[in-house]
């Protein structure tokens, strides 16, 4: 059986759609937008068995903008599984990345997490999973918030991107948000029956932060039965975060209030009277794959000026394989191959993850 992998063509697109909708019973509406150059897939005998396509994303990097491949829509029909279509796509893919030199990692977040680490991807964060009853989120401290919510008008969007612009400046795995990545998540249509809110912190006119939410009616007798789901809390103080807290805390009609997305060092836990009422669980967050170590480095600003030398073991991307050379400085590095002996030998999902602040190298020891 021949199989070819390559880009799908305009004519073939929407059965890569459908291929990939298959797989991942969702809807082909999801991927609005796709071209055919940002497909990769497996043909056996001319029919597609297996699609991978990836986003042209650019994503903050400690502080500075990567680029980066935010792969997608990911499956194999059920017939054509177990044939190692998907680490065909996987190494050809890689290549070409490698060749183009344009973005040196890859991206995704992943249905099961043990398909992709197979491919060198490692989980560099984690999310954590808010269930709370409304009336549990008192602090424990009172502090006053010198502003105020108010709501945003639909001709704002500008404004929300601001805020968001700078909330994630400094930070690592914050990605570049297009227009469609906001209709299609932060500002998609609320469920039917559901109303989106959406209120921007000010201080003096200043805004400083802003909250979205959706309010769902569960319908379950006399008692309060509304459901709050967070999407979005952006805040550039601590009284905007504060704030944001005491607006949900006041939605006494909710009995049940959600946020799913929550960053692990969220500071929510550390403040209320009642933490373990937040019912938090965590689960793997952002997966990446360092494609190319000497283009993946460098631009990463580090915390000290030093010299590392690690030897990278890599099963797949053979360039990224030996002895490398890493001078770092807050505005960023320089790396090399090197003829020292390493300090250390690291896979290279160990390497993203510590690349990425998710785990240290004493917990990677």
């Amino acid at each position: 059986m021949a199989v070819e992998i390559r880009p799908a063509t305009q004519e073939e697109l929407k059965d890569f759609m459908r291929v990939a909708a298959n797989a991942l019973v969702e809807s082909p509406e999801r991927y609005l937008g796709m071209e055919p150059e940002f497909t990769f897939g497996a043909f056996e005998d001319g029919k597609l068995a297996t699609a991978h396509a990836a986003w042209p994303f650019q994503m903050r990097f400690n502080g500075v903008a990567l680029p980066v491949a935010a792969v997608t829509i990911v499956g194999t029909l059920p017939n054509y599984r177990r044939r190692g279509n998907l680490r065909k796509i996987m190494e050809a893919y890689f290549a070409l990345l490698h060749e183009r030199g344009e973005r040196p990692i890859a991206i995704l977040h992943a249905s099961l997490a043990a398909i992709y680490q197979r491919y060198g991807y490692a989980v560099v964060t984690t999310e954590v999973n808010y269930d709370v009853e409304p009336r549990y989120l008192r602090f424990a401290y009172d502090r006053p918030v010198p502003g105020r919510f108010r709501e945003a008008g639909d001709d704002e969007f500008s404004l929300l991107v601001d805020l968001y612009r700078q909330f994630r400046a400094d930070r690592i795995g914050y990605i570049h948000r297009g227009r469609i990545a906001w209709d299609l998540g932060v500002l998609a249509p609320p469920p039917s029956g559901g109303v989106l809110n959406r209120f921007v912190y000010e201080e003096d006119g200043e805004p400083l932060g802003y909250l979205v939410y959706v309010i769902e009616p569960v319908r379950s007798g006399q008692k309060p039965n509304q459901t709050v789901t967070v999407r979005d809390l952006i805040w550039l103080t601590p009284a905007a975060y504060r704030a944001a807290w005491d607006l949900l805390g006041n939605t006494d009609l909710a009995s049940r209030l959600v946020w799913g997305n929550v960053p692990v060092d969220d500071p929510l836990p550390h403040m209320l009277l009642e933490p373990r009422m937040l019912h938090a669980t965590a689960k793997d967050g952002l997966l990446a794959r360092i494609v190319d170590v000497e283009r993946a480095l460098p631009p990463r600003p580090y915390a000290a000026e030093a010299t590392l030398t690690f030897e990278v073991i890599d099963e797949i991307c053979s360039w990224n394989r030996g002895p490398w050379k890493l001078e770092t400085s807050a505005e960023g590095g320089s790396i090399s191959h090197t003829t020292e002996d390493p300090q250390l030998v690291v896979p290279v999902g160990t390497l993203a993850m510590l690349v990425f602040g998710q785990i240290s190298a004493t917990e990677a020891a």
